[in-house]
């Protein structure tokens, strides 16, 4: 099913990565389950949802406070990121995106923006054979504000040379969305998978 589009004449469109192009989702809960696991910390399915776009050290921070415990936050997010390159074979597509980037090669400039590293982003993207789709990746470390500061939005309609409102955002999660708003930008939710 493809994912219908607003109304509008737009210049460029802007992708998340997790979960919006890519159903890595599933595969970074497995990851983060795994790695947190070590470390006697559980991370139930429906908050992992919920904290979709938060930074990872932000995550673990929180997971820290709120079950008295205190993993070191690098070694974990080193860990959870070596799980899920183990993981990364069984990578797919989401459905209904493949569309939108495959009609707008050549025709209007795109962007990766996501809350994740540069190495996870293009990682997961050569995965899929899509990394030659993109014209610009926006990733942690090429801003300072994470989502829902509208900054790496921003950052990337700067690099593409198209206006904030003649950009369209693909995003599955609230705090994105809440960035492409602030960003002055139009936007389309993409489903988060049912919880099983």
């Amino acid at each position: 099913m493809i994912i219908s589009l607003p109304p509008g004449e737009f210049r460029a469109y802007l992708f998340d990565c997790d979960g919006t192009i890519a159903d890595s989702m599933p595969l970074h809960y497995r990851a983060w389950t795994q790695a947190l696991g070590e470390w006697n910390c559980t991370f139930p399915e429906d908050l992992f949802y919920a904290w979709g776009g938060r930074p990872v050290a932000d995550i673990i921070a929180s997971l820290n406070e709120a079950q008295g415990l205190s993993m070191p936050v690098g070694a974990v997010a080193d860990r959870r990121e070596h799980l899920y390159r183990e993981l990364l074979p069984q990578l797919t597509a989401v459905p209904g995106i493949l569309a939108h980037i495959e009609d707008s090669r050549g025709r209007i400039p795109t962007a990766v923006v996501s809350g994740s590293t540069r190495d996870s982003v293009t990682a997961s993207l050569t995965v899929l054979g899509l990394l030659d789709s993109f014209d610009v990746l926006v990733c942690a470390g090429d801003y300072t504000r994470a989502k829902p500061d509208p900054e790496a939005f921003l950052r990337a309609a700067g690099h593409l040379g198209v206006p904030p409102e003649h950009c369209l955002v693909f995003e599955d999660t609230d705090l994105g969305i809440q960035a492409a708003t602030a960003a002055g930008m139009a936007s389309v939710r993409v489903p988060q998978p049912r919880l099983g």
